[in-house]
């Protein structure tokens, strides 16, 4: 009894590995829709684990557009970790299109992190870049007027330089740069105003297109609003900053006189301080005078007189309201 099962067992597992290495619908599928594929090419397929449906089906579509790729060369892109279906279907695409998208170059976009069948399709209907993407991009013309714009730049896929070309980004930036040269060489916001292709013709002039994966076809100035006189605004700084300086001078300029006045005021002290000490030296002086002989009392009352003199001559000469205090 068990001999039969094993044999059954056999066969059923024997069963199973030949349909799941060959994919027997699919390859009824290839050739019914006259694609010729061998039955040991879709072993070889899952042996070297690529996917025969992805490979089968990428064929039977180029069969159907008139295409022919070779099916090792889906393989290996289907190896290197490329979106096959993708690339046949850019390749129909560009074909249809009449533009010039060979398999390599197709596989190389791919490979490059590129969506290639965007591309063929930005390529074939031009899409639209808002730059900036949210916002406005403000400038400030030489009069001193802000003016805030906003562009459109319908762009089309260069698929020669979509390998190693700038992305939107890089576009964006070079637009907003020269919309603020532009608005910033105006010599008056009026004449921005009047003519705004004016900022458009000068951007779109300067070939901001280059080294991107992108050809510019049109830059449009979608909206342009006057903002703050920024001229007026920066003059009143700089006035208030100058008043700022101006003061802190002349807050300098104070504590240097009270510092030299206080200066002067000890310096007066000092020498009234020397002079009360000089004055009481005078007594000792006189004194000593008198023991040594080198004084007599004639010349010490006529010191005297002269002092009293001096005294009254003083009073006389001070105003009335100054004896009064």
């Amino acid at each position: 009894m068990g001999f039969p099962i094993t044999i059954i067992l056999l066969v059923l597992g024997f069963f199973f590995l030949f349909v799941w290495l060959i994919p027997v619908r699919l390859w009824i599928s290839a050739i019914a829709a006259g694609v010729r594929i061998g039955v040991f090419s879709l072993v070889g397929m899952r042996l070297r684990k690529v996917s025969p449906h992805v490979i089968i089906n990428s064929l039977i579509m180029l069969h159907k557009a008139g295409l022919s790729v070779n099916t090792d060369r889906l393989e290996a892109h289907y190896l290197a970790g490329g979106d096959v279906i993708r690339v046949v279907k850019a390749l129909i695409s560009a074909d249809k299109a009449n533009l010039n998208l060979t398999f390599e170059r197709a596989c190389a976009i791919d490979l490059a992190g590129r969506d290639v069948l965007d591309a063929v399709k930005t390529s074939v209907n031009p899409k639209v870049i808002d730059a900036p993407k949210e916002g406005t991009l403000a400038a400030v013309a030489k009069d001193g007027i802000e003016l805030k714009a906003k562009a459109r730049v319908t762009v089309r896929a260069n698929l020669e330089r979509l390998v190693g070309g700038a992305t939107e980004e890089t576009i964006i930036a070079r637009v907003g740069e020269g919309i603020v040269t532009t608005i910033g060489s105006a010599e008056t916001y009026k004449q921005v105003l009047e003519n705004p292709d004016l900022i458009s013709k000068t951007v779109l002039a300067k070939g901001l297109d280059a080294g991107t994966a992108f050809e510019i076809l049109s830059i449009d100035i979608a909206d342009v609003d006057v903002g703050k006189n920024i001229g007026a605004e920066l003059q009143a700084h700089q006035a208030e900053a100058d008043l700022k300086v101006a003061q802190a001078k002349a807050e300098t300029r104070r504590a240097m006189a009270v510092a030299l006045e206080q200066e002067m005021k000890a310096r007066a002290e000092e020498m009234r301080a020397k002079l009360i000490e000089a004055e009481a030296q005078v007594p000792l002086a006189i004194s000593q005078a008198f023991r040594e002989g080198k004084l007599g009392v004639m010349d010490y009352y006529y010191l005297k007189n002269i002092q009293a003199d001096t005294s009254m001559r003083e009073r006389i000469a001070k105003p009335k309201e100054e004896e009064k205090k």
